[in-house]
């Protein structure tokens, strides 16, 4: 397939991952905005109980969901989407009356909300979840059979919400803290969640119960249900915090392939600690599991499909070769475990604080282990990819995220901007510190702005708004007349300055543009841009 034409089959998928939608209705602000029902309720704990019967494509189960009051309230804000039912909401013993309105479920409460009280409350629900198709970009249950005709089932949701599979509070900015994932199957079958397997539980009626606890905070999409004719394997990897226990699900027949293969996530583990700080969720561990789709980033349970081959199916985004030595989803999905689980976003408008972030994390694993000149080589590879056609950052409120380019625009803006503060040590404890600083916790795009101008030295408010709110590119204007070079940044917003590196007869020069003309002496015609700031030049 011709390159250009594959890469723009990629971004067309993530495209529909981040849903360009410009009309918005009632249904787009329940789901997207901190209702009066979600504000005054403060999650603590879930305990999903469900079973899964593949032969009717079906589940059946309930919620427990446990909060703390933060404000006296009588109504409760549920999701689900259809076609899935709530059957019953209880609390305290008492069925409670809820009132549906589309994928928003508002339960109103018996007994006092006391501020400060402890509460809990049971949603039972069932139904055939939506199918997801084209997973993991539309979302949903994926029910497909392996190789040998075995069930082979998974969930992702990303964007679409967990709410298409599981009742819950479906919003990112507020996290649970625990959960206890429990799923009951087909007894010839495994099923894999995040966190750690408390125990199997065998039913006389030939299914079991399999129980995953999950200690740390996750995030609603991260919350997973695997399906299949699983084999496992583990490893112990002495990190940073210690050994973290590294654990393998894949389907008996590539047990082999995926030994082979699976070497790449100790070295992912070894290249992001370095750069990002430790592991954020050892108490959980780490699993990569073998899905019927691509793959996805779920908590402590990252899911994988790449056929047990290099690169993106096999391909290499960067059409630098530097692609193909490593498995695109192993690194890429893992990466995610920093940027997404652990620093995650409080709305998918400000989604490029996932992708941007995991997507530089491809060319700084590269770096890691294939030197510096590589990993440079790998990002800017990337750019073919960028469409400038709408900003990163989406709309607020609604539940939509902004332009795929916040995969590989949003990875040349951060590797444009470690050039200009020119101090790769330094470089690194920002992408650290934000680990550390924001560990465990939901964001805005302005917390990670600010954080990083305050810890670099340098105003960055113009520069986040060029890159994240604006598809213009920088454009370094400039002329050599007499000797005397003339420049100026052109398509820039308000307040945009930078400096940029040049070579001027082999030598390397700093220039400090603005928006108005700048002169200096130069001897010579001979200048050149370097490559590792993405900007446009024109010579006059």
């Amino acid at each position: 397939m011709n390159k250009s034409i594959f890469f723009l089959l990629i971004l067309v998928s993530f495209q529909t991952l981040s849903g360009q939608n410009n009309s918005f209705t009632k249904q787009d602000s329940l789901r997207g905005s901190i209702t009066s029902e979600r504000v005054w309720w403060d999650l603590t704990y879930y305990h999903l109980d469900i079973s899964v019967d593949p032969s009717t494509k079906s589940i059946k189960g309930k919620n427990s969901v446990h909060y703390k009051v933060l404000e006296p309230n009588s109504v409760l804000q549920i999701d689900l989407q259809a076609p899935l039912n709530i059957t019953k909401v209880t609390q305290n013993g008492e069925e409670l009356s809820v009132d549906h309105q589309g994928n928003a479920h508002f339960i109103t409460l018996k007994s006092d909300q006391k501020k400060g009280s402890l509460q809990s409350l049971d949603v039972y629900y069932e139904g055939q979840p939506k199918e997801a198709i084209r997973a993991p970009w539309d979302g949903g249950f994926s029910w497909k059979k392996d190789d040998n005709g075995n069930d082979f089932i998974a969930t992702s949701c990303q964007g679409l919400g967990a709410s298409v599979w599981w009742p819950n509070k479906d919003h990112m900015y507020d996290e649970v803290d625990s959960m206890l994932i429990s799923v009951r199957v087909p007894k010839a079958l495994m099923e894999v969640s995040n966190g750690q397997l408390r125990g199997v539980e065998d039913h006389k009626d030939g299914t079991s119960t399999y129980h995953w606890f999950v200690n740390n905070p996750i995030n609603n999409y991260g919350v997973n249900v695997n399906i299949g004719d699983y084999a496992h394997f583990s490893e112990d990897y002495n990190g940073e915090k210690g050994i973290l226990k590294m654990d393998y699900y894949v389907l008996k027949y590539n047990l082999e392939k995926a030994k082979k293969q699976f070497k790449d996530a100790p070295r992912m583990m070894e290249a992001f600690e370095h750069w990002f700080g430790p592991y954020p969720f050892y108490e959980d561990g780490y699993k990569l599991v073998e899905v019927p789709y691509l793959g996805m980033e779920h908590q402590s349970s990252v899911t994988y499909g790449n056929g047990y081959e290099n690169g993106y199916l096999g391909r290499d985004l960067s059409g630098t070769g530097w692609g193909l030595k490593f498995d695109f989803i192993i690194i890429h999905e893992s990466a995610h475990e920093w940027f997404a689980n652990n620093i995650t976003y409080k709305d998918i408008a400000d989604m490029w604080i996932h992708e941007s972030f995991t997507a530089y994390a491809e060319s700084i694993f590269v770096e890691y282990f294939y030197g510096k000149k590589a990993g440079a080589e790998y990002v800017i590879g990337t750019r073919q990819g960028i469409q400038n056609d709408v900003p990163i950052i989406g709309p607020y409120n609604v539940n939509q995220s902004g332009s795929g380019d916040m995969y590989y625009k949003g990875a040349n803006m951060l590797h444009t901007l470690r050039q200009w503060i020119n101090n790769d040590e330094q470089w690194r404890q920002i992408l650290r510190g934000l680990n550390k600083t924001f560990y465990h916790q939901t964001v805005t795009t302005e917390q990670i702005e600010n954080y990083i101008s305050k810890t670099s030295g340098i105003d960055l408010s113009a520069f986040f708004n060029q890159y994240l709110r604006d598809v213009r590119i920088p454009t370094l204007e400039y002329e050599i007349k007499d000797q005397q070079l003339k420049y100026r940044w052109t398509n820039i917003v308000d307040g945009f300055e930078m400096p940029v590196k040049v070579s001027i007869n082999g030598a390397e020069k700093w220039l400090y543009p603005k928006a108005d003309w700048s002169l200096t002496l130069i001897k010579t015609d001979d200048l050149s841009v370097s490559s590792d700031f993405y900007i446009t030049v024109n010579k006059l």
